[in-house]
C-alpha cells in the first residue's frame, strides 16, 4: 500500500508540474498577443465611443462583435436576451466551461469631453430625446473582451475546455415595459448548452490608476432597487393654499424623512446604504398647487437585512408623514439587482492569476461600492469573480476624475493589455487548476 501510495504521490506531483508549466507558457502567449492586439482594441474600443447606442438597441455593436467572432472561427449565438451575443469556443482538450462577460449599452447622457471621437449620438429613451454617450465605459469592455476572444482563439488547441463569451446588452436596464440585461439572457439560457462552471468580468473604473487591479471578496457592489411614492393632495388656488391640501410641501417633508432611515435606522459601522430621490414631477402652473406629486428615486444596500427594513421603512415614513399633512401616500418598491457577490473560494482560488499579470503589488482589495452591476445575477447561477480595472486619466490623483455615468467622463486607454491579459489568463489558469 505504501509503494503504490508513494507512486500516487509522484504521478500527481508530475501532473500539476505539468499543468503548471503548460498555463505558464500559455500565459507567456497571452501577454505577446495582447500587446500587438492593442492598437486593434482601442481602435475598436474608440469606435464603440463614437457610435454608443442605448440598451436593447445594440444593433450596430452587436453586428461588429458577432463579424469578429465569426471571423475567428468561434460558433455564434445572436439576438439572445434582445441584442445579446455569445460566443462559444471550443477548446482542443475536454475540461470546464468559463464563461466571460462584457455589457455593451450606453447611456442617456450628453458627453462634454474634448476628445477626436466624441459621441454626437442621439436617440430616444422612455419616449424622450436623449443624447447617448458610453458615460460607464461599456465600450473599453466590449473590446477588451473582443481582443481576449482572439488571443483565446489562436490557442484553442491547447485549451482544456470550452470558453463562452457573452457580450450583454441593457446592463443599465431596460427601457419601460420591456426585459432585458443578463436576467433576459439567463432567462434564455445563456448559462446553459454548454453548461457554465464558472464566470468572470471587468469593470474599468476611472478612479483607479492604470496598471492596478482591485477586487473583493463577497460583497463587492450593492443591490439596486428603485422605488415610486405617488402623493396625493388637494389641487387649489395658490394664492389660498389652505383650501387644498398641498401635495408638492409634503413629498418635500418627506424627501427629508426618507434620509433619517440612513441616518438614523441603519447599521452603517457594518454595512453602507443609500437613497436617493432622484425625480419630483408635479404641477403645471405657477399658481396652482397640484392634484399629486410623483416621486422616483433608488435605494442602495450590501446586506439584505439592511434592505428589507429600509424598504419596510420607507413605507412607513412616506404613509405617516402624508397623513399627517392630510394627504395620501403609495409607495411601489421593485427590486431590480441583487448584491454583486464574488465566490470567497473562487476569489481566493483566482487572485494569484491577476497578481501574475499585473504584478503583486497592483493588485489589492477595495471597499465595496454602493454601484450596482447586474453581473450579480449570473453569480446568483453560478461561481463569479467581477473585478475593476485601472483606467484614471493620466496625472490625475486616484478619486479626482471625473465620476461614471457623468459628461466628463474619460478612461485613460493604457490599461486595455492588462484587461486582456487578465481576462485571458483567469481562463487558461481555472482550466488548468
Amino acid at each position: 500500500m505504501k509503494k503504490v501510495s508513494i507512486i500516487t504521490t509522484l504521478l500527481l506531483a508530475s501532473f500539476l508540474s505539468s499543468n503548471a508549466q503548460n498555463a505558464t507558457a500559455l500565459k507567456a502567449k497571452i501577454a505577446q498577443k495582447a500587446e500587438t492586439l492593442e492598437s486593434k482594441v482601442v481602435a475598436w474600443r474608440r469606435d464603440f465611443h463614437l457610435n454608443p447606442e442605448l440598451g436593447n438597441r445594440e444593433f450596430k455593436t452587436a453586428e461588429k462583435v458577432a463579424n469578429h467572432l465569426k471571423s475567428l472561427g468561434i460558433e455564434v449565438k445572436t439576438g439572445v436576451g434582445k441584442t445579446g451575443v455569445v460566443g462559444i469556443l471550443k477548446g482542443g482538450k475536454p475540461g470546464p466551461v468559463v464563461a466571460l462577460r462584457a455589457d455593451m449599452d450606453g447611456l442617456p447622457v450628453k458627453e462634454r469631453v474634448d476628445i477626436p471621437f466624441a459621441s454626437k449620438a442621439v436617440g430616444e429613451y422612455n419616449g424622450q430625446p436623449v443624447n447617448i454617450m458610453h458615460a460607464c465605459g461599456h465600450d473599453t469592455h466590449v473590446a477588451i473582451l473582443m481582443g481576449t476572444a482572439e488571443i483565446l482563439a489562436s490557442m484553442k488547441s491547447d485549451l482544456k475546455g470550452t470558453v463562452k463569451f457573452i457580450f450583454q446588452p441593457a446592463e443599465e436596464g431596460a427601457p419601460e415595459g420591456e426585459e432585458g440585461g443578463a436576467p433576459l439572457m439567463i432567462k434564455e439560457g445563456v448559462l446553459e448548452n454548454p453548461k457554465v462552471d464558472v464566470i468572470f468580468g471587468l469593470h474599468i473604473n476611472a478612479q483607479t490608476e492604470v496598471g492596478k487591479i482591485r477586487y473583493r471578496p463577497g460583497g463587492t457592489m450593492a443591490s439596486s432597487d428603485w422605488f415610486k411614492i405617488k402623493i396625493k393632495g388637494k389641487q387649489t388656488h395658490g394664492a389660498s393654499p389652505w383650501q387644498g391640501i398641498d401635495p408638492i410641501v409634503t413629498a418635500s417633508q418627506v424627501v427629508m424623512g426618507l434620509q433619517t432611515i440612513v441616518s438614523r435606522n441603519s447599521p452603517l459601522n457594518e454595512s453602507a446604504a443609500v437613497v436617493t430621490v432622484g425625480q419630483i414631477n408635479g404641477g403645471v402652473r405657477s399658481n396652482i398647487i397640484p392634484e399629486e406629486v410623483n416621486m422616483n428615486g433608488t435605494i442602495r444596500t450590501l446586506d439584505p437585512a439592511v434592505q428589507d427594513m429600509i424598504h419596510a421603512r420607507m413605507a412607513q415614513v412616506a404613509t405617516n408623514i402624508a397623513q399627517s399633512a392630510g394627504a395620501t401616500a403609495e409607495v411601489k418598491i421593485t427590486k431590480m439587482c441583487p448584491i454583486t457577490f464574488n465566490d470567497v473560494a473562487l476569489t481566493e482560488k483566482m487572485v494569484p492569476t491577476l497578481e501574475s499579470v499585473a504584478g503583486k503589488a497592483n493588485v489589492s482589495i477595495t471597499a465595496a461600492a454602493t454601484g450596482a452591476e447586474d453581473f450579480a445575477f449570473y453569480q446568483e447561477k453560478v461561481p463569479g469573480v467581477f473585478f475593476f480595472l485601472g483606467g484614471a486619466p493620466k496625472g490625475k490623483p486616484e478619486g479626482q476624475t471625473a465620476p461614471h455615468h457623468t459628461p466628463d467622463f474619460y478612461i485613460d486607454e493604457g490599461g486595455f493589455v492588462l484587461g486582456m491579459k487578465s481576462m485571458a489568463s483567469l481562463v487558461v489558469d481555472y482550466m488548468e487548476k
